[in-house]
């Protein structure tokens, strides 16, 4: 007896113009996948600017230099244009600054705080509540302030 391969018509089984039959499809689609993921990048980006500490002042323009990231997001502090102190997003009462601050330092590992005063306000109001913060256990005040502002010497932010 002889062994053979035996061929059933003409064409190979790669060259015919369809599938044939039930196999398994080892091909992934992942047209979807790709569509899912740029709506969600769109949707991350419209909601990544809103998620600033909410309380709206007029900063001043400075040429300072942003301040590098911690591990523990600092605390913030804002004076309102009308006086209004806030911790974060919630109004204080200026008698209850201090003791709030100072439950707030005992509960946080670090000392770094950030002052966002509106830039119409008297220096006298931004440095009694910078008095505050000291005694509230806060000793490392950061002021934040809009860049692109021009520096001391009439340069811009950027040029020398």
């Amino acid at each position: 007896m002889a062994g053979g391969v035996i061929k059933s018509g003409g064409k190979s089984g790669r060259r015919g113009r369809g599938r044939r039959g039930g196999g398994v499809m080892s091909e992934i689609n992942i047209t979807p996948f790709v569509d899912v993921m740029l709506v969600l990048l769109i949707i991350f980006m419209v909601a990544a600017p809103m998620l600033t500490v909410g309380v709206p002042l007029e900063l001043p323009d400075t040429a300072a230099k942003a301040m590098p990231d911690e591990q523990e997001p600092p605390l913030t502090i804002s004076l309102a244009a009308d006086g209004r102190v806030y911790i974060q997003e919630t109004e204080v009462n200026e008698a209850e600054l201090i003791p709030k601050l100072a439950a707030i330092a005992a509960e946080r590992t670090s000392d770094k705080v950030f002052l966002r005063a509106d830039g119409t306000l008297d220096y006298a109001r931004v440095a009694a509540v910078m008095g505050a913060l000291n005694a509230g256990g806060f000793n490392n005040i950061g002021l934040v302030t809009d860049s692109g502002g021009s520096a001391m010497g009439g340069n811009a932010a950027g040029g020398n």
